[in-house]
């Protein structure tokens, strides 16, 4: 029968949901309150918990914020219409990890800076630094804003219902709700409450999808081999959703394996080696060793994390595409496949249980938010705020007061990610790729330019202050020409063959973007020291 919930429309969210709901967020408010008594001293206890952060609890915050809300909605999604590829993209991840670790994390320590584009000013100059911070800042609120989009996406319907929570005004209150949590749990107690509070939440997200997959597996009543039968044949577009490689060299698929182990290598070290959100939980561990270590433990626990939402997204096409296989009736799946886990939890799931699973959508949605403005914070106050103001004044400025300017910048950037992330209800509508696929694609945008900078500030002896602006630009301005909306916005440039350049996979954009921006920087002679430490390269 259909439950009440799905007959009228609603949620379905009761007053034990809503409980169990309040106290995740008491638990929230409570580790927030700890971690104000123990207020921070200075910027580099606010922005690197003064590097005394346990290697495991980062790595956990690593995988905890590369996971968000976009891996709790958008792998289920992923597994759902398609197949297991996905999981490929970590061959690329595990390869890159141990490029940071042996190359990047080691050069970051060195430079003692809470910013890890410090690293820049020492090889290119102040003027290198100062964009790379700013690069990073624009990129950071495209992938960031994303992310808050997928986390309120659940919130608008657990607020609003199904049908008024994926329209645009509804999600834009949920967005608003989750900056403000978001914002004032970050100003407690800065990257030690980001990293803490990423434990709590990386727990109660993949505990609610192992226990989403425990509820389902009690409903299958069909043999094993039935279910893995259809699975391997029953697919519409012929193909078994159990295919874990693809091994074609479709440059439209998104994760066949060339793009898997080239691709998705580079985004990787975009990702944990160009980005100060994730570098910056790195650098909280006590030494370089130990940031390596976390960076590697934490890509690899992402493995089995990924597998498991994977594994829920195949439970979930079993269960409303063939439920002759299992024991509920009547099932009936939602219009957008991208909500199917959400239906799925508010319309089938046993009060008190769907009120866990909520809230580790919400949690997964808070990570994301909190430690973006953290680290956008501090890279505004390490690379631009604290430099422009150093030069302006006879005495530093003290710790106190870039504490509070940071403070300060943890809300105007909350503030900033909120209002892209109502952009993106709208880009997410014209892109028509799955929710996993455009919060990719978003990412890459700063990457390209910052790959390309760091590969020749690590690994080759050339590039200038110029050389570094121009392979930014350059790898910037390759990632947004080359999205969809510029070729159905400009008709003088419509063809058969430049449609297919268009439909080309994000990964493939991303390693020509690299390999342009990388040439670019390397065009620049390398400075000297001199030149580098004068005032006027800024």
């Amino acid at each position: 029968m259909l439950t009440t919930a799905q007959s009228s429309g609603t949620t379905g969210f009761g007053l034990i949901d809503l409980t169990v709901v309040a106290g995740y967020f008491l638990l929230l408010a409570v580790t927030g309150a700890l971690f104000s008594r123990q207020s921070a001293k200075n910027s580099r206890d606010y922005f690197l918990g003064s590097r005394s952060m346990p290697s495991w609890a980062v790595a956990i915050s690593i995988v905890a914020t590369s996971l968000s809300a976009v891996t709790f909605i958008g792998a289920p999604e992923q597994a759902y219409k398609g197949d297991l590829t996905y999981l490929a993209t970590n061959i690329g991840m595990v390869l890159a990890a141990f490029v940071i670790a042996l190359v990047f994390i080691p050069a970051f320590y060195r430079s003692g800076s809470a910013s890890i584009y410090e690293l820049l000013e020492e090889r290119f100059g102040p003027a290198a630094r100062k964009s790379a911070s700013i690069t990073f800042l624009i990129g950071r609120v495209l992938a960031s804003g994303a992310r808050v989009y997928a986390g309120a996406i659940p919130a608008a319907i657990v607020l609003f219902g199904f049908e008024r929570g994926n329209q645009p005004l509804y999600l834009m209150g949920a967005i608003a709700v989750l900056a403000i949590v978001g914002i004032v749990y970050t100003l407690a107690g800065g990257i030690k409450s980001v990293i803490w509070s990423d434990v709590i939440q990386f727990a109660i997200l993949i505990g609610a999808a192992i226990c989403a997959i425990v509820v389902i597996a009690s409903t299958i009543n069909s043999p094993l081999d039935t279910v893995l039968h259809e699975l391997k044949t029953g697919a519409n577009n012929g193909q078994s959703k159990l295919t874990l490689i693809d091994l074609s060299f479709d440059w439209q698929a998104p994760f066949t394996l060339p793009a898997c182990i080239i691709g998705f290598t580079l985004l990787g070290i975009g990702s944990y080696g160009t980005d100060q959100d994730l570098a910056q939980r790195m650098l909280t561990c006590k030494d370089a060793k130990q940031g390596a270590r976390s960076v590697i433990v934490g890509i690899l626990l992402g493995i089995p994390s990924v597998t498991i939402f994977l594994t829920l997204g195949l439970m979930l096409w079993v269960l409303y595409q063939r439920p002759e296989l299992t024991s509920v009736e009547n099932t009936v799946p939602p219009e957008e496949s991208m909500t199917i886990f959400l239906h799925y939890i508010l319309t089938q799931i046993p009060p008190g249980v769907r009120g866990l699973m909520m809230a580790g959508l919400f949690a997964a949605g808070l990570s994301s938010l909190n430690s973006a403005i953290n680290a956008m914070s501090a890279a505004f106050i390490s690379d631009l705020y604290k430099p422009m103001m150093n030069r302006r004044r006879s005495a530093p400025l003290s710790e106190q007061h870039l504490v509070r300017v940071g403070r300060i910048g943890v809300i105007a950037w909350g503030i900033v990610l909120a209002v892209f992330a109502c952009v993106c209800i709208y880009w997410k509508q014209m892109n028509g790729d799955t929710l996993i696929v455009f919060a990719l694609s978003v990412m890459s945008f700063a990457y390209a330019g910052l790959i390309g900078v760091f590969f020749c500030a690590l690994l080759t002896k050339r590039g200038s202050s110029a050389s570094v602006i121009a392979a930014l630009i350059v790898g910037f301005v390759w990632m947004f020409i080359t999205q969809r909306f510029i070729y159905d916005a400009v008709p003088m440039i419509h063809s058969p063959r430049i449609e297919y350049f268009y439909g080309i996979n994000f990964t493939w954009k991303l390693t020509i973007g690299v390999l342009l921006s990388t040439s670019v920087c390397a065009a620049g002679s390398r400075q000297s020291k001199a030149s580098i430490a004068a005032p006027d390269a800024a």
